[in-house]
């Protein structure tokens, strides 16, 4: 009997939290971006390291910016060749961009040799910097979003990414960019779905402003953009991002 209410009482947690999302808690659409220093509209850079990141982890960073005018732009690091697909990987990465309302001509996706998907492959921090120095002055972006240390999953090349960024940041070219990163949530909070959005907003009010809590009011866009990934919409990445608090909300949290 325990047991059934503890069940009927997560099932009702998820749908409350749910409807929550998208409805819109009012403290938790405070837009962090939109007329900050007094520019408005932003051009934004999404960096990540994989063709699907977008969809697997960034659809309520997206969806909220898009909604509210912002100029997104797409800066994949690789091919995603690491199984030797990445040229069908870099097509799926333009058909879900279109799902989340990004023109392909705002997505650019690098195959450099020094660059390549792999757990095994270690990138060049240096070497990032300047490539995505050299694409936020080609493109006038002001703000960058990507991993965070731990890189979501744990794969070095999303941890890399956060590197690359930083050395970018301490560098005469990068002083007037602004960059957030993608909070990693604990293996819990990571895949309680809508239910993460409560931990989210604690951890938004207790930092003071420096992070931010995005909802995602189309959660059934993630769904839509990750299935234009068909190489890798198998069974276990279908139920990651049914469960992935991810799919639902994003902490973001400013690089100093």
């Amino acid at each position: 009997m325990v047991w059934i209410l503890i069940i009927l009482s997560a099932i009702l947690l998820w749908f409350v939290s749910l409807a929550r999302i998208i409805r819109q808690l009012p403290y938790a659409s405070v837009d962090p971006f939109v007329n900050e220093d007094g520019i408005s509209p932003r051009n934004i850079m999404l960096l990540i390291a994989h063709p699907d990141d977008e969809s697997m982890f960034f659809t309520p960073t997206i969806n909220y910016l898009i909604s509210r005018g912002h100029n997104m732009y797409i800066l994949c690091i690789s091919t995603g060749d690491a199984d030797g697909l990445g040229s069908i990987r870099k097509n799926e990465l333009y058909l879900a961009s279109a799902v989340l309302k990004i023109s392909p001509h705002q997505v650019k996706i690098l195959d450099h040799p020094d660059l390549q998907d792999g757990f095994g492959e270690t990138w060049n921090w240096d070497l990032l910097a300047k490539i995505i120095g050299d694409e936020a002055r080609a493109n006038s972006i002001d703000m960058v979003v990507t991993f965070d240390n731990y890189g979501i999953s744990g794969h070095p090349n999303h941890c890399d990414l956060k590197h690359g960024v930083r050395k970018l940041l301490r560098s005469d070219s990068g002083k007037d960019l602004q960059a957030w990163e993608l909070v990693s949530n604990n293996i819990v909070p990571k895949y309680i779905g809508p239910i993460g959005i409560w931990l989210s907003l604690h951890h938004r009010l207790v930092k003071d402003g420096r992070v931010h809590c995005l909802l995602n009011r189309n959660p059934l866009q993630t769904y839509a953009a990750m299935a234009q990934h068909s190489s890798q919409w198998v069974w276990f990445r279908k139920l990651f991002v049914a469960f992935s608090s991810y799919t639902y909300c994003n902490t973001l949290k400013r690089v100093e």
